[in-house]
């Protein structure tokens, strides 16, 4: 009885002490894009692995000092914060972000060019970036090397300089260049490209344009943008590595990737294990909200309208025609409009609207007076409105953000409207529809039960998968054999010229065969004639 519990014993320390081997791992953490919406995800993840035990030294253009981290936690921030919309708007000529809606997917996948390399430089030529590439001692510093899985690619060197492996996250989600670095193949013909503003249901003219935009960016990535990536990899890194590893190559070696993400806000897809969705990862439980805040939507009895652009389309910038608009139809409402809107010095504003430069917009979408929500559609309040079941009314301006509100209105709990397409009427009865037709609330209802239905809360399961790369140095196990193939054989295009190339060739022979018995026939008839 004594030897078959000590063996117990013996294997439960085991199994216990290789669980705890990634407990206090040291974590080189690479957030340099200066996108505040981004900071929702990263800033989650950060506070989590340093509750964890990790220690965190983090990369970063916007300082975490107010979250208190404390010993476990370093900070490398990059400064000046830099200002990528300016590039955006002075390569495009547009005078606000507003005027965005009318760009096209090419025109985007050229911003996030622009922005990718600009921001990555910026951030390569600080000083104390340079320090950390340019230390003489790295061996054993760091266990992992978590970065953000957007147009930040250079960073992925650092892997190799400290020989560790990678864990990304991506705040956009599932994107379809994926594919190619996970080694599986994304159908195009119901997985719509993400700044494309269709449906996993597409026509044929859809599933055309859809191919077309897929394809153009996978090569628009092989031709133009890695070589650009590439040179700025081995401008910062060169010096230091013997040979800087290409981009596309670099990309094959992460471990496991945290997707912004979640059923049912996403196209379901073909996926690898190493992928793994993380989405709401930023949402905590509601706090309480500002005094004058809850005053506010504790008065209204008729209900509540949040309204927000998110942190880069400034509702201040709104061309003044627009802006008149939108108040005059709120003006008339019986609900209370709760606006955020960074000049509170706006005029003639209606005695129903209150406007904020600031809004704690999970809190307040979690209020129960709140009945509908006008957003931008960008991801995190996308799952913000879905979690706290609030009906969407989406006016969105560039890339996924598009494809998102498309996914809500096809769930039946959001109306999308084109900004340049607006009037007092389309306004006036959108916001109607979505306040009384009660097939909106509770369609949003449904998907927030399926949205927050998980085996783990997103957070915890984040944290899980970084120490699970921890524990076993890396996921090679997890990693798709497509990786290993040229395309031609990913693609299976030499099968099928295998297969073709014997089709022909039975066919060429079946061809000669009756032309060689047609033949032997004539010769037969001759003779007998003679």
């Amino acid at each position: 009885m004594q030897f078959p519990l000590l063996f117990g014993l013996l294997l439960a320390g085991t199994l216990n002490s290789q669980l705890k081997s990634a407990e206090g791992s040291k974590i080189l953490a690479v957030y340099a894009f200066p996108g505040k919406s981004h900071f929702m995800m990263h800033t989650a993840l950060i506070r989590e692995l340093v509750e964890s035990g990790h220690q965190v030294t983090m990369v970063t253009a916007f300082t975490l000092e107010k979250e208190q981290l404390g010993s476990n936690y370093t900070e490398i921030l990059i400064e000046p914060v830099y200002d990528f919309w300016h590039d955006v708007k002075l390569n495009f000529g547009a005078q606000h972000l507003f005027e965005l809606t009318r760009m096209t997917n090419y025109d985007f996948l050229k911003m996030l060019e622009i922005i990718g390399l600009k921001t990555t430089e910026h951030a390569l030529r600080q000083p104390k970036v340079r320090a950390l590439i340019h230390a003489e001692q790295k061996e054993g510093v760091f266990d992992l090397l978590l970065a953000e899985q957007f147009y930040q690619e250079a960073f992925l060197a650092l892997a190799h300089l400290y020989k560790v492996p990678v864990v990304t996250t991506s705040t956009l989600g599932y994107e379809n260049h994926m594919s190619q670095m996970m080694g599986l193949i994304t159908p195009w013909s119901f997985v719509p490209h993400g700044f494309m503003p269709f449906t996993d249901r597409m026509s044929f003219l859809e599933r055309v344009k859809n191919s077309y935009a897929s394809f153009y960016e996978d090569m628009d990535r092989l031709l133009n943008y890695f070589p650009k990536m590439d040179a700025v990899a081995r401008e910062f890194f060169g010096p230091v590595l013997a040979e800087v590893p290409k981009v596309k190559h670099m990309e094959r070696e992460i471990s496991v990737m945290l997707l912004n993400s979640h059923a049912p806000l996403t196209t379901a897809r073909p996926t690898v294990d190493a992928m793994v969705p993380v989405g709401g990862m930023h949402i905590y439980p509601p706090k309480p909200l500002p005094a004058d805040m809850q005053a506010f939507l504790d008065g209204a009895t008729e209900g509540a309208i949040f309204f927000s652009l998110g942190s880069n389309v400034q509702s201040k910038d709104m061309p003044v025609e627009m802006l008149r608009l939108f108040l005059q139809v709120f003006g008339s409402l019986k609900q209370r409009v709760l606006w955020k809107f960074e000049d509170e010095s706006i005029s003639q504003l209606p005695d129903n609207v209150m406007v904020r430069k600031w809004l704690p917009q999970a809190d307040i979408l979690a209020h129960r007076q709140v009945k509908v929500f006008i957003t931008h559609g960008g991801l995190f309040g996308t799952q913000e409105g879905v979690h706290y079941a609030v009906p969407m009314l989406g006016i969105p301006f560039y890339c996924d953000q598009h494809l998102n509100m498309n996914k809500a209105v096809l769930g039946g709990y959001a109306i999308s409207l084109h900004f340049q397409s607006i009037t007092e009427e389309i306004l006036r009865h959108s916001l109607d529809q979505l306040i009384h037709n009660a097939t909106y609330k509770e369609n949003v209802q449904r998907v927030s039960d399926i949205f927050r239905d998980r085996p783990l809360e997103p957070r915890k399961s984040a944290v899980y998968w970084i120490e699970y790369v921890i524990r076993h140095r890396g996921a090679p196990h997890m990693r798709s054999a497509g990786l290993d193939l040229n395309w031609f054989q990913f693609y299976l295009l030499d099968v099928i010229a295998f297969v073709a190339i014997i089709a022909l060739a039975g066919v060429m022979a079946l061809s000669l065969a009756i032309r060689l018995l047609m033949g032997s026939n004539k010769k037969h008839r001759k003779a007998k004639l003679n």
